[in-house]
């Protein structure tokens, strides 16, 4: 018989939730989302969306969710359930390494926008008599004051084509000025360079807010789950309170609906473009922060009756608001913009990392007190992005604690190990081409094919190999009752298909990563690519030497290889530990009816 060992739990009962909230809604919803859908043509990336959270997203968080509370282990430990798919629970880890390497540097900035925000008396970027403003660079104010005089609408026209040369010659002088918002972006913080060869030196400033971040992350898990449930408390809800007062005065600002519009309304020809359908898929992965091992290791401190399924859509509720909320926010802003530059909404702003770091700036400073807001709204991202990091952090440390439990004597000098290695790692990101290295991360590591491909053997593992209508007995055991069959046929066809398709569709229209005009050279798509499969390839690594280690015939040798062991459920609550034995002498009679 199976000794039951004991495991931390969370103290209280939101803490999963809050912790989950924090973790999904998170730089995936107010950053990365509206500038997925700026480059994407606003209401056209919204489609493959939807699609891909009904029949991939929720179904996959509430997986991960239930086989992490099932066997209240982290995300190496939950491949007992299929052994030679372990190699996925690898290849979560590094993906969730890489991930934590750079996805810190957007704190980075953060921090670096609201020091600024506090040691000026006006806002750095809201002015053009800076040592890096060029002298084509343009308040909105002046701006707003050419578009007055150039306006061709108050104009008196003979014919149609006399009133085109007019509004043509508007906008082709306008296109002459640049914002002081964009050059503090590019000039100032980034100082960005012209290739990714040219990595030019450190950007200090970038470094030492890099390490604060890093520094501010290990506190944050250092101490175990108990803490974290209670760090997130405010960590997750603080920034709604900044968001609603940014949508409130976006939606109150000249051209906010143009902005609005061309959100939701939809240009059908992008829809045929590869980079749309990866992009919004891996979207609804990259913000539910699915494939990570991360929501295995939240899921595995709950107590073992937790209704997981509720929890679940109380969050998909929570983070598709916040997209909204979000886009709201950013599109008003845009909208705003476009309005006041006479430029079309698509011209406004570049569509990139950058862009809630040039349009979202942009609004706080039409706030009274704007030093004030803009302070405020950074620590509003710096929370909303420390959330996710460090609960990424936490999947990876319990996945690494868990599998190896030698470390947990000296779990906090572990932490302390892995933040120190990924800020030395995450180092080339702020450098003077540290965004051509941001970028590359952001396409080929833990976004893109890569994903696709773990989610797709992830659902299968336990889908087909496991069972789903087995899952699903394991589930009813926990909550008290079985949730609708749409899950299921989701886990075993819609899922898998969704993630093959995509991941074929984007190798046939293959589109080499791009940041705005600037192609990158081969040599850089290499080191991508190489980052890609550094994760990818340990699943069939990991297979194919677990089942050469096995004996005996082929069948016999796949039938030890897929099935459970029996250990795999070791901890569930204390209060639990006579039915969680029963499961495990069931999976143990189980082996040999497999």
């Amino acid at each position: 018989m199976v000794e039951l060992k004991e495991r931390e739990k969370w103290s209280g009962n939101a803490d999963f939730l809050f912790s989950c909230i924090g973790y999904a809604i998170g730089l995936g919803n107010v950053w990365r989302f509206p500038y997925l859908c700026y480059q994407h043509g606003g209401g056209a990336f919204l489609i493959p969306y939807y699609v891909t959270l009904i029949c991939g997203g929720i179904p996959l968080f509430f997986l991960e969710v239930a086989l992490g509370q099932y066997t209240s282990i982290g995300g190496l430990g939950i491949w007992k359930i299929c052994p030679i798919f372990k190699g996925v629970g690898y290849a979560a880890a590094i993906i969730a390494f890489w991930l934590n390497c750079y996805y810190i540097v957007v704190l980075a900035w953060a921090l670096y926008y609201a020091y600024n925000s506090i040691s000026f008396t006006l806002l750095p970027w809201s002015t053009c008599n800076n040592w890096w403003n060029l002298k084509s660079c343009r308040t909105l104010a002046q701006m707003h004051n050419y578009t007055s005089v150039l306006s061709c609408s108050r104009a008196t026209f003979t014919t149609n084509v006399s009133m085109m040369a007019c509004m043509n010659n508007a906008s082709e002088h306008l296109k002459q000025f640049t914002s002081p918002v964009k050059e503090f972006w590019e000039r100032n913080a980034l100082q960005i360079t012209n290739d990714i060869s040219e990595p030019g030196t450190l950007r200090w400033p970038l470094v030492i807010t890099l390490a604060i971040a890093w520094i501010a992350c290990y506190f944050c898990i250092w101490k175990g789950v108990k803490w974290t449930g209670k760090v997130v408390y405010f960590t997750s809800m603080f920034p709604y309170l900044l968001l609603f007062i940014l949508l409130i005065r976006g939606l109150t600002l000249d051209g906010a609906m143009d902005g609005i519009k061309y959100l939701f309304i939809p240009d059908l020809s992008k829809l045929k473009t590869s980079a749309l359908w990866i992009e919004a898929s891996t979207q609804i992965f990259f913000s539910y922060g699915l494939g990570l091992g991360a929501l295995v290791a939240l899921g595995s401190y709950n107590k073992y009756n937790k209704n997981c399924y509720r929890d679940t859509l109380i969050l998909a509720a929570f983070n598709e608001g916040t997209c909204l909320i979000s886009g709201f926010v950013i599109f008003s802003v845009i909208g705003f913009m476009a309005k006041t530059e006479g430029r079309k909404i698509s011209e406004v702003a570049d569509s990139g990392p950058g862009l809630a770091f040039v349009a979202y700036p942009a609004a706080v400073a039409q706030l009274p007190f704007s030093p004030f807001w803009s302070a405020l709204f950074f620590i509003m991202i710096i929370f909303i992005g420390l959330d996710s990091q460090f609960v990424t952090m936490e999947g990876f440390i319990t996945a690494c604690v868990d599998e190896w439990p030698i470390l947990r004597r000296r779990k906090e000098l572990f932490i302390a190990l892995v933040c120190l290695i990924s800020f030395l790692i995450g180092l080339p990101t702020v450098t003077q081409g540290g965004m051509y290295v941001f970028k590359i991360l952001d396409y080929y590591s833990a976004s893109g094919w890569c994903l696709l491909v773990l989610l797709f053997f992830e659902c299968i593992s336990v889908s087909w190999f496991y069972g789903a209508d087995r899952f699903y007995e394991n589930i009813h055991d926990m909550i008290g009752f079985r949730p609708g069959r749409f899950w299921k046929w989701c886990w075993i066809v819609f899922t898998p298909l969704l993630c093959t398709s995509i991941a074929i569709f984007s190798l046939i229209e293959y589109e080499p990563v791009k940041y705005k005009n600037y192609q990158f050279p081969s040599w850089a798509e290499y080191i991508g690519w190489c980052i890609a499969l550094s994760s990818i390839l340990a699943i069939p690594i990991y297979a194919i030497a677990f089942f050469a280690k096995q004996t005996g015939s082929l069948k016999e040798r796949w039938k030890i290889s897929t099935t459970p062991t029996s250990n795999q459920n070791p901890s569930p609550d204390d209060n639990d530990k006579e039915t969680s034995q029963r499961m495990l002498n069931e999976h143990t009679t189980a082996m040999t009816n497999l």
